[in-house]
């Protein structure tokens, strides 16, 4: 099956009664792939998972994530964000095709929908001013999947009434990511004060013991507050994703 040619001759067959609504179902979730030699591109992710595939573009050329972005669009795509690309990068895609680039997030959208609906709240808190680069990857990446997100900057556990301040913000989220690096305990203080799932983000940000992130990690992972979960070191797009799939639960929205 391939695009929306090989969608509507599912359905068709649905509606002469050749398959069943269940056959239909397991036939679009197994919708082969797109093969360009140096990338299979995952067709129809979107129908699994809601959300079409994301292109990391760190060691990818601009021609191969140009190549992607292009058999993604053939096949419907809008909104295909571009993770870890720089500004050399984005000049060289920008003639060709339609993207937003961000430079602190270092991230692209290819044909950015504008006009998307966004529901629920997610708050992401950033512990210091040298975390907004990773804070922003989150961001972009749960408002452009459809979450509405509040940011609160430099609100580190070194000046706590910063971040006492803004309780009712944070209360008032469906789920909150926590971005920080040092020692990482701006994730324990948050988890301590609010109902809601929190999602620790350990940065690279600190000096010589911090080891790169590790330090905020591990003491992410040993969090005494209930209700914090850890993605990877610096890693902004899985805090967002995550964030932005707990906040468009069902439960949570009814």
């Amino acid at each position: 099956m391939k695009g929306k040619e090989g969608l509507k001759d599912i359905l068709k067959k649905v509606k002469d009664n050749e398959i069943s609504i269940d056959d239909a179902v397991v036939k679009l979730k197994m919708e082969p792939f797109s093969d360009i030699g140096y990338a299979k591109i995952d067709n129809h992710r979107s129908i699994r998972q809601g959300v079409s595939e994301v292109i990391y573009g760190e060691k990818k050329t601009a021609e191969q994530i140009l190549g992607i972005v292009n058999s993604m669009r053939e096949n419907g795509s809008e909104n295909i964000l571009i993770t870890r690309i720089d500004e050399n990068k984005y000049k060289k895609l920008k003639d060709s095709i339609d993207i937003v680039y961000y430079d602190k997030a270092k991230m692209g959208i290819a044909y950015k929908n504008k006009d998307i609906d966004k529901v629920g709240k997610i708050v992401i808190a950033a512990a210091g001013t040298s975390d907004i680069d990773i804070c922003e990857e989150a961001y972009i990446t749960a408002s452009t999947l459809g979450s509405n997100v509040e940011r609160l900057y430099d609100v580190g556990v070194a000046g706590l009434h910063r971040l006492l301040d803004n309780l009712d913000v944070l209360m008032s989220a469906r789920v909150i990511i926590v971005v920080a690096g040092m020692e990482g305990a701006l994730a324990s203080v948050v988890g301590g004060l609010v109902d809601c799932p929190v999602i620790a983000v350990p940065t690279s940000v600190g000096y010589g013991a911090n080891f790169g992130g590790l330090s905020a990690l591990l003491s992410m992972l040993n969090s005494c507050a209930s209700g914090v979960s850890v993605v990877n070191i610096d890693n902004g797009f899985g805090a967002g994703y995550l964030a932005n799939m707990i906040n468009k639960m069902e439960g949570i929205n009814e």
